[in-house]
């Protein structure tokens, strides 16, 4: 806590007035504008409101930026890295009366939306609802908003994560990664979805290609699909929107996504993290594969697995919604593990054990520093529309939740295998 300068107020944050920043934001009003009375308000009642930096977004002049280049192509747009002039505000400047700004010339990432001129509320929802949760710390940074001055889209500017996603990062360091290192991914990971629930919200497209991961740690993005938990457009239809291995089987059948299917999405999440690889990655993302899920297929681990680990996993990844834990749950068994790890026995016990197994495993195989694995030509990581009818009631498999041990385990249990033949007549 400290004192305004100006108005003698206490400062809720260091060198922060809300009263009399608040202010000069809104002096300043007249001298910009979006070209959008939507955007300007969204952007004016961020800074009339910003309890700390963190919390205002700001209008920015796409002259701001440089060295822009394309990134990657999305289904709803695409995404190029810039350098940013200016950098961010911290406080205001009493001695220069002006704002005082760090990380000059920093990357960041612009996200632009097709057709995005003609600005869709999907488009406003996103800035509202990510604004409303980031924390600069488990869920990525909104600075504001810019316009491509040829094609008149609208871009969000977003902090650039300089490792890419989760998946890019665990290709190239999977097998520089200590156990403990893993858990404090997940637990930050956890910590964001806690926050997002905290607000009564789902993330509905929780996936690792929407896991950006940045020097040393991993932060949740694309809050595209993010809303209310009450929300109920285009619910109870059989079409799904999303990556194939990530969504919940009940979701698949049509079902309302709830808080239950992120937690879905997380339990696969953390398959990945902890084999390396990325789930069903040798299957065809076909209907097949969804009927299979629905039937209790479930990733299989390559390595031995902690069994407490496991047994979060599977908790995680059951047939019932109700039988998954909270976000909540997860972020506090995550943490306790990753913070208080040097004093976790029977954890501690278990990754030895583990380890020993694993390395005898690959005594005779040469471990490289970057994970090999091949991809099925079908399977597909890039968020889309899928539509599949009449899918069987979601089921526990008993082969996957009433073993204890895991390692190198057969593809699928003979319960699992289906004649493709009465496809047509699903």
């Amino acid at each position: 806590m400290s004192l305004c300068k100006k108005c003698n107020q206490t400062d809720e944050n260091y060198k922060w007035c809300k009263v009399c920043n608040a202010k000069r934001f809104q002096q300043n009003f007249i001298n910009w504008t979006s070209g959008n009375n939507d955007i300007d308000k969204i952007i004016q009642n961020s800074q009339l409101f910003a309890n700390n930096p963190e919390k205002v977004l700001e209008w920015i002049s796409y002259d701001r930026f440089y060295s822009i280049k394309y990134i990657a192509k999305g289904g709803f747009g695409e995404v190029y890295k810039a350098n940013w002039i200016d950098g961010f505000i911290t406080n205001w400047d009493i001695e220069k009366q002006n704002w005082k700004r760090i990380c000059q010339n920093k990357d960041v990432a612009l996200k632009s939306l097709y057709n995005s001129r003609n600005v869709t509320m999907e488009f406003l929802e996103e800035i509202t609802l990510h604004h409303k949760i980031q924390d600069n710390f488990s869920i990525i940074n909104i600075y504001g908003i810019t316009q491509e001055p040829e094609t008149k889209n609208y871009m969000i500017v977003l902090d650039y994560a300089d490792n890419g996603s989760l998946r890019n990062y665990l290709d190239r360091y999977y097998n520089k990664l200590s156990w403990h290192t893993k858990l404090h991914d997940l637990w930050r990971i956890a910590y964001g979805l806690k926050k997002i629930h905290g607000e009564e919200l789902i993330h509905r497209d929780l996936h690792i290609g929407n896991i950006l991961y940045f020097s040393n740690y991993a932060s949740i993005t694309d809050m595209g699909l993010c809303k209310p938990a009450n929300y109920d457009k285009l619910e109870n239809t059989n079409t799904v929107y999303g990556v194939l291995p990530y969504i919940a089987p009940e979701v698949l059948r049509g079902h309302k996504l709830t808080k239950a299917a992120d937690i879905y999405s997380f339990g696969i999440i953390m398959y990945e993290v902890i084999s390396g690889l990325p789930p069903y990655h040798n299957l065809s993302h076909d209907k097949i594969l969804a009927v299979k899920i629905c039937q209790g297929l479930r990733p299989r681990f390559n390595i031995k697995v902690p069994q407490l680990i496991m047994d979060l996993i599977k908790k995680c990844l059951d047939a019932d919604p109700l039988n998954r834990q909270t976000a909540g749950e997860i972020e506090f068994t995550l943490y306790k593990w990753w913070s208080w790890f040097d004093s976790q026995m029977e954890l501690k016990k278990q990754i030895k054990e583990a380890e020993e197994i694993n390395n005898n495993f690959l005594a005779s195989k040469t471990i490289a520093l970057s994970l090999s694995y091949e991809t099925h030509s079908e399977a597909i990581y890039t968020s889309r529309l899928l539509d599949f009818n009449n899918l069987p009631e979601p089921k526990n498999s008993d082969d996957y939740y009433m073993q204890n041990d895991d390692i190198i385990s057969k593809q699928f249990s003979e319960s699992l295998q289906i004649d493709i033949s009465l496809l047509d007549h699903i």
